[in-house]
């Protein structure tokens, strides 16, 4: 069995001092997708996470303490892929994939757009342009696990209150058609599949209002595995009581091909 995390830390070095590595620890994941992690590689002491039996590929944005994604692996990959090629976004640091003999992992971090029009816009260029770069990369690559954080509510099971976020950048009608495309086109929400009428299961949460202890959260962050995966589909579930981020983590079990 293989066991995947993703998980938006909301800055690596703040999720450390919360008791992220001991967390980690306990866990046992094969492979942790990380994101918005705020910090260069050398900014971290990470020779605790390599105890744990982690190789480590990180890619930071250009911008200092901001977006960034990465990969802590105990399986050996085949291949490292460092962005998706598009400038305007790999400055950002918002794709990293590693290749394995049977499938492929993806940590994303995708655009919010909730500061503004100029960022929606970005949002949605990026959504356009991912699609793309995702239908021709699964012709290479058919397994492929797409894990991290969507900004994006798919349906109203996803989000606490669907009328009152209508207009919420996270759950516009064409953030929201994009995501049914994109599962259209040959992708799996793995916890949809699992827990196809499960409500209240979200994975962030606002820092305002109580909004966690109240569970009024969103849930944004996924695994979409490539529907040639469906079969290794094994669980897919939510651990809200990890409390390092604003997020919390998300799981994929697979069996072996």
């Amino acid at each position: 069995m293989f066991k995947i995390i993703s998980y938006n830390v909301n800055g690596i070095r703040a999720a450390i001092q919360k008791g992220f590595i001991q967390w980690l620890a306990e866990q046992q994941a094969d492979v942790v997708c990380i994101q918005e992690l705020k910090a260069e590689f050398d900014q971290v002491d990470t020779h605790e996470i390599e105890a744990l039996g982690y190789s480590i590929h990180w890619h930071s944005a250009q911008k200092k303490g901001y977006s960034g994604v990465a990969i802590f692996s105990k399986l050996t990959p085949k291949n490292i892929e460092i962005g998706c090629g598009i400038e305007k976004y790999d400055f950002e640091g918002r794709v990293i994939r590693l290749d394995f003999d049977t499938f492929s992992v993806m940590s994303v971090y995708m655009p919010s757009g909730s500061s503004g029009d100029e960022r929606q816009s970005f949002k949605m260029d990026w959504l356009a342009d991912f699609h793309n770069y995702i239908q021709a990369l699964r012709k290479k690559f058919p397994q492929l696990i797409i894990s991290g954080d969507y900004n994006i509510c798919h349906k109203a099971i996803d989000i606490h209150n669907p009328k009152g976020n209508a207009n919420s950048s996270g759950f516009l009608p064409e953030e929201r058609e994009w995501m049914e495309s994109f599962v259209q086109n040959g992708f799996i929400d793995t916890f949809r599949y699992i827990n196809p009428e499960q409500a209240h299961a979200y994975s962030w949460w606002s820092y305002r209002a109580g909004a966690r202890g109240k569970n009024l959260g969103w849930r944004i962050d996924y695994h979409m595995a490539s529907d040639t995966l469906k079969e290794r589909i094994v669980n897919a579930y939510i651990l809200p009581e990890a409390k390092h981020s604003d997020h919390c983590p998300i799981v994929l079990e697979l069996k072996p091909a």
